[in-house]
């Protein structure tokens, strides 16, 4: 029997959830406040013919099932593309992951043990339960390598100090990386391995990315899902969610209303959501949601003369003597991005808050700032840049700050009296996510509705798109069995 469902945000997981939804013979509706662009924060933006994204974003997943997803959407349209970055500190380009014949000499004989004492002695004395970001990267890498690769960064994306940062948000984003195993990979590169449950997903060296930009995927997907008969809607903001007699409703933006649905599948931001919807939830829970802190983006884009000065995918800076954070080369990303191949795109990434002073700058202010630390760092000349335009990007990171667990928690106990009302995606549950994460939760959403019953909860998709189930299986010899969806 065919349900009604409601989709809020055509982002990766909606999209993903319309599809998988529309191909199963659901009747769907996506609401997508964007008047223009599917895609979210993984959406490709054009300027002049110029492709960019909204930070990058590479196609890799420990998922077969995520991976069988892009290539069923895109097939031959996905490039295999080699992961080039580095890291900007001291006025000096680190390769990352480390090289150690490179590594060694930049930092200096004696600053690289001065690193391995601090590593060394972590181990001996080390933090005992850490609980934020500090304590949790000093015991992986000790304190001085803490100081010089991940403060400076970390406190420049989140705008707050790392002892306020939890120690969850290190311990999903650096899984299974310590200063053991990147001098270990420094000295002894991995080879390419068919085993994708043994690689470090941060150091990853290849992945896949659409020829035209992630937001090509997330466009022909939503095209697809239409041909199966979703249906959506472009500048469709919900301001309201109503629950009554079994049924769930949706109040626009526009002054329009959508009635009469059996599911609700929301990637909207967590704190605007909870406290419009009706019946209201409790004081706790509303309270909660409204504690969720996000992290905010621009990013300031440049077409300039190719001098080849930038030839990796991206770099993180590293330095206190400049805002940008990370810098992008779209051209490295794939050659179809650029219509010129004389000329290339950057793009100067700056994180912030909605309202404060980078916020708020004027679009003259930020080009002129962000063409002052391009040459500062050595990029590019003055003469060399062509073009320039400026794109921010509200709620681009939740904030993983020392409370954020127990709000999740309250909201999370609170949504089972609302029965049909899914959260999936990165702020649809307060996740600092990649795509395939946003993916697998929505996937699990729309199994669980095309069953009609709770075969999964989708609060259970680790990092790496995985879901965990309760307990460890065992078949009739003991031996464990793994967890499979």
């Amino acid at each position: 029997m065919s349900k009604r469902v409601l989709i809020i945000g055509a982002g990766p997981a909606g999209l993903t959830a319309a599809y998988i939804l529309g191909k199963a013979g659901q009747s769907v509706i996506v609401l997508e406040k964007n008047p223009q662009y599917v895609g979210g924060i993984s959406r490709t933006e054009t300027y002049k013919g110029y492709h960019f994204d909204i930070g990058g974003h590479r196609f890799f997943s420990k998922s077969s099932e995520v991976e069988d997803f892009w290539t069923e959407i895109l097939g031959n349209e996905m490039l295999e593309r080699k992961r080039s970055s580095k890291i900007y500190y001291n006025k000096k380009f680190f390769t990352y992951p480390l090289i150690a014949k490179e590594a060694l000499p930049n930092l200096g004989l004696w600053e690289s043990f001065l690193c391995v004492l601090s590593y060394v002695q972590i181990k001996i004395f080390p933090y005992e339960n850490p609980t934020n970001f500090e304590e949790w990267v000093c015991n992986q890498f000790g304190k001085r390598l803490y100081r010089i690769f991940f403060k400076t960064y970390t406190e420049k994306v989140w705008g707050i100090s790392c002892k306020e940062i939890s120690a969850d948000w290190a311990a999903q984003r650096i899984k299974g990386l310590s200063l053991s195993s990147a001098i270990l990979n420094a000295l002894f590169p991995a080879k390419n391995s068919n085993d994708k449950n043994a690689i470090i997903k941060t150091l990853i060296d290849s992945f896949r990315y659409p020829k035209y930009g992630p937001g090509q995927m997330w466009k022909v997907c939503a095209e697809k899902a239409k041909s199966f008969g979703a249906e959506i809607k472009m500048n469709a903001a919900v301001t309201k969610l109503n629950y009554e007699k079994n049924k769930w409703s949706a109040a626009l933006s526009n002054g329009e209303n959508e009635k009469d649905f059996d599911y609700v599948l929301s990637s909207a931001p967590i704190r605007e959501l909870i406290p419009n919807i009706f019946p209201f939830f409790p004081e706790d829970a509303v309270v909660a949601a409204r504690q969720l802190n996000h992290r905010d983006f621009l990013t300031v884009v440049f077409i300039l003369k190719d001098r080849k000065k930038f030839t990796d995918n991206w770099i993180y800076i590293h330095d206190s003597q400049v805002k940008v954070g990370r810098i992008q080369n779209f051209k490295a990303w794939s050659p179809y991005m650029i219509p010129d191949e004389s000329t290339t795109c950057y793009s100067m990434e700056y994180f912030c808050f909605e309202g404060d002073n980078l916020w708020n700058s004027s679009d003259a202010d930020l080009i002129s700032l962000a063409k002052k630390e391009l040459m500062q760092i050595g990029l590019a000349r003055e003469e060399d840049i062509l073009d320039a335009c400026v794109v921010r990007q509200q709620k681009a990171y939740p904030v993983y700050d020392k409370n954020y667990k127990d709000n999740i928690e309250i909201i999370k106990n609170t949504l089972k009296k609302y029965p049909g009302l899914y959260l999936i995606g990165r702020n649809g549950m307060h996740k600092y996510n990649n795509q395939d994460h946003s993916m697998m939760t929505a996937m699990l959403a729309a199994k669980n509705i095309i069953a009609g019953k709770e075969l999964f909860d989708v609060w259970k998709v680790n990092q790496d798109a995985e879901y965990i189930e309760s307990g460890e299986r065992t078949d009739e010899g003991g031996r464990k069995i793994p967890n499979k969806i």
